[in-house]
């Protein structure tokens, strides 16, 4: 069942100029917003020419990741306050000087040093984090902006379409690296730095919230509701109100004599008061109050704050995320090392060029997956939703079994020909995940704090991310050939390295195929077999009505 607005409002007063200027503005900033999946078609060079570690490489890696899931919340609050705009200004400048500090680095090198300096990697990490803070911050923006334009029946599809954008970044940019400075990864890092700096201007002048029309039909307003103003802060269906609130709102009732109540009779006496309907947020009375509070049949919750961290489904939601989001970064965060090592295992005659050549294909599939899942989990769950009158959580479960299915694949593939299969897969259901877990969070908490409760919920690929990406980095440190510990793939590397007419790309990297990681993606793969049990009570419970506040 959907909403009223939703129900009488023409599709032709939903794609307006305005509207669908918004929409394009939002999926550009997204585009240049998600090149910390690009990491690993840079991150083997970046090694080879400082001599750092497989580790130190996924600490700055995981940098990135830092800076986009930990200003979350702080992005989200100022977005939900402020707009846009403060968040596109700030993304543009992160953006830029963070890619330009890596390509600084990048470009003077050691010199006649054995390894680059201390201070020379933390400055990395800070360049990495601020590459992560920009693009969160463009990718707040836009996903804000575009769910406040858009109604329900349409919300998932079309911020699965900006979180399209988002997945397909590091296609986008990793081609035009590819056709203009084919092999240069100095120029590489230069189009990183203008590329996704500029467009976050641009947006300043097209990404706005743009607020829905009002019904045309089967509720009652009069004309000053025809042009109202786009939605503040504080703004909601229905707002959770202590006793004082109440007066506040039967004050406001008061002034509306005409507005039809939107609540039943039983339900006016309660805790809960509906504001004007001056917002862009519809009510919807297929999800129940009484999932946020215990009490209520119509409208959309109102959770945030303290309040959401004391709601078992926040941490249900929460876990989900960590274990997939995490297993996903570290496969992205790694792709490129994973593809140099089954083509030196392979090949006895290491061709640079040659290894390359597969390590881009694996980010561009791996974006491409990214995309696709993002557009084909919005349409999923809208019709999960609107069609099989099912709540969207369960389209976790299919997200969970993606990401099963792409370990089992990692597992056992051994060649670098075959990897395409493992990445197509982990970008498909990479994607999914934050196709559908906005909008997730869109019903379990309510629209009103959006930026604010996604800010939260993505702090669990902190969490993932951190753990399974350091346990790869040390497994595949473990097997390199500096490693103390004589192991068989460190001992057929060092018989590989004899043998080549040329020396490997890196002295402290294995290259003896899959035995470099297997171990880690075993580790993943149970983590995933959770996660869909997770999903599968997720659904269950959110169908059953069992949230609790």
């Amino acid at each position: 069942m959907v909403s009223e607005t939703a129900k009488s409002t023409p599709p032709s007063k939903l794609l307006t100029t305005p509207r669908i200027t918004t929409l394009l503005g939002s999926i550009l900033v997204a585009l240049s917003s998600g090149t910390n999946y690009i990491y690993s078609a840079y991150a083997p060079q970046l090694g080879a020419r400082l001599h750092v570690s497989h580790t130190q490489l996924n600490i700055i890696g995981l940098a990135g990741n830092i800076g986009v899931y930990s200003s979350g919340p702080v992005w989200g609050r100022i977005v939900d306050l402020r707009g846009p705009r403060i968040p596109l200004i700030g993304a543009s400048i992160c953006l830029l000087v963070g890619y330009a500090g890596i390509k600084r680095i990048y470009d003077d090198g050691i010199g006649d040093a054995a390894t680059v300096s201390p201070l020379h990697i933390a400055v990395l990490v800070m360049c990495g984090f601020m590459t992560g803070l920009g693009g969160n911050a463009g990718l707040g923006a836009a996903v804000n902006t575009t769910a406040k334009s858009f109604p329900d029946t349409a919300r998932a599809t079309t911020t699965g379409l900006v979180l399209s954008g988002f997945g397909l970044s590091a296609f986008w940019f990793s081609t035009l690296a590819h056709i203009f400075f084919p092999g240069d990864t100095s120029a590489f890092l230069l189009v990183l730095a203008l590329g996704t700096a500029i467009p976050m201007l641009i947006g300043l002048f097209i990404v706005r919230p743009v607020p829905l029309p009002s019904p045309s039909s089967g509720t009652r307003h009069d004309a000053t509701t025809e042009g109202y103003d786009p939605i503040h802060s504080g703004e909601a269906a229905v707002f959770i109100t202590d006793p004082e609130e109440e007066e506040i709102g039967a004050q406001a009732d008061a002034e509306e004599p005409d507005c039809a109540p939107l609540l039943s009779p039983e339900y006016e006496n309660g805790s809960y008061h509906v504001p004007e309907p001056s917002s862009a947020v519809e009510m919807n009375p297929a999800r129940s109050l009484s999932r946020g509070r215990g009490e209520g049949k119509d409208g959309m919750p109102n959770i945030h704050g303290k309040q959401l961290w004391l709601t078992p489904n926040f941490y249900l939601i929460f876990t989900i995320m960590g274990i997939c989001s995490g297993t996903g970064i570290m496969y992205i965060n790694n792709v490129g090392s994973i593809s140099q090592a089954l083509y030196a295992k392979a090949n006895p005659i290491y061709d640079d060029i040659e290894a390359s050549k597969w390590q881009a294909a694996q980010v561009s599939i791996l974006s491409i997956g990214n995309f696709a899942g993002r557009i084909l989990i919005g349409l999923i769950s809208d019709f999960t939703r609107n069609r099989l009158h099912l709540p969207r959580a369960y389209c976790l479960c299919i997200v969970s079994a993606l990401f099963i299915i792409s370990q089992a694949f990692a597992i056992g593939i051994s060649s670098v020909q075959s990897l395409w299969m493992a990445s197509a897969l982990l970008g498909l259901a990479y994607g999914s995940l934050f196709g559908v877990c906005p909008t997730i969070v869109i019903e379990w908490f309510g629209l009103a704090h959006l930026s604010e409760n996604w800010g939260y919920a993505s702090l669990a690929p902190l969490v993932g991310g951190n753990l399974f990406s350091l346990m790869f980095g040390r497994d595949f440190d473990a097997h390199a050939p500096s490693h103390g510990i004589r192991t068989s793939s460190s001992f057929s590397t060092r018989v590989l390295s004899s043998l080549l007419p040329r020396e490997l790309p890196s002295e402290h990297q294995c290259f003896d195929g899959r035995e470099c990681y297997v171990s880690s993606l075993k580790v993943t793969l149970v983590a995933c077999v959770v996660s869909l049990g997770l999903s599968v009570w997720a659904g269950i419970r959110d169908r059953r009505g069992g949230k609790r506040g």
